[in-house]
């Protein structure tokens, strides 16, 4: 693991008013407090503390096994169907914790919407894939899904190019298509939280160009958590950034800074690629 030295709490970016860690306070959407977990007996994350800004972008960097995933993860309770995963500390959100025995694990996914790094639309049609979060809910109102079907199709910029085919089966869609009509599936029952695991990776440059910019105007209305292995992706469209290696927290805070002026000598490594 890391050296006791290089490992340290993070900072917010606004110290003066960074209020306990574990307090409801509305300008943390995200709060990780004393994160081990486990996969039996390997220690996959090793005591995280961090807090995510509310209206925010977050992203997670760090080489390929160092934990961001399964930090991300951590989230919307995604873990928890892996054999031997166990964790130690408390995830909040709006100052609750998520794994407490009350919360009802679909309510929670409700609220922290996921995205994944391959696109994954349903062999259906492209409105049937938006509705579908709606559809489970139980909402048998065909007006309303459609409202809520167009305006999610919108906010993932994609209206424009399906409006005279939302019957058209999804999978005929393109690569970066597809990944925007799962946001819009992720977004049609209005979660407060979005986390991308890698959602450009399997994308072309300009296809990864249209996802970065939605992500920018997605910001105005959700918290988002984005998990990449590319740099300049994350200096373009986080406010924040949390460095993992290892496990590890090694640095966290501004984005702009992390980038220019890191503290630690490790995180100047990896951004410069000596390692990594």
């Amino acid at each position: 693991m890391i050296m006791e030295s290089e490992t340290q709490s993070p900072k917010a970016t606004n110290q003066k008013t960074k209020p306990k860690l574990g307090s409801k306070d509305p300008n943390f959407k995200l709060q990780a407090k004393n994160i081990d977990v486990f996969y039996d007996d390997f220690q996959a994350i090793d005591n995280i503390s961090l807090d995510i800004v509310a209206n925010s972008i977050t992203a997670f960097i760090g080489p390929s096994g160092c934990g961001k995933s399964t930090f991300l993860r951590l989230f919307n309770r995604m873990n928890d169907y892996i054999d031997g995963f166990h964790m130690n500390g408390d995830i909040l959100l709006d100052g609750k914790n998520i794994y407490d025995e009350s919360v009802k694990v679909e309510e929670l996914r409700k609220t922290v919407g996921m995205v994944f790094q391959k696109p994954n639309p349903f062999p259906k049609s492209i409105f049937e894939n938006v509705a579908y979060g709606l559809r489970i809910q139980g909402i048998k109102d065909e007006e309303f899904i459609e409202e809520r079907v167009i305006t999610s199709l919108k906010q993932a910029t994609l209206y424009s190019e399906v409006e005279d085919n939302l019957d058209k089966q999804a999978l005929a869609l393109s690569g970066g298509q597809q990944q925007r009509l799962c946001i819009a599936r992720a977004l049609a029952v209005k979660p407060s939280v979005l986390l991308m695991d890698e959602p450009t990776s399997a994308l072309d440059p300009i296809s990864s160009g249209k996802i970065e910019d939605l992500i920018h105007e997605l910001k105005k209305k959700y918290t988002i958590v984005i998990v990449t292995h590319n740099m300049q992706q994350a200096g373009r469209v986080s406010d924040n950034t949390a460095f993992l290696y290892m496990g590890s927290l090694i640095e966290y805070g501004d984005t702009q800074k992390i980038f220019t002026n890191p503290e630690k000598d490790r995180t100047q490594n990896y951004i410069t690629g000596r390692f990594g």
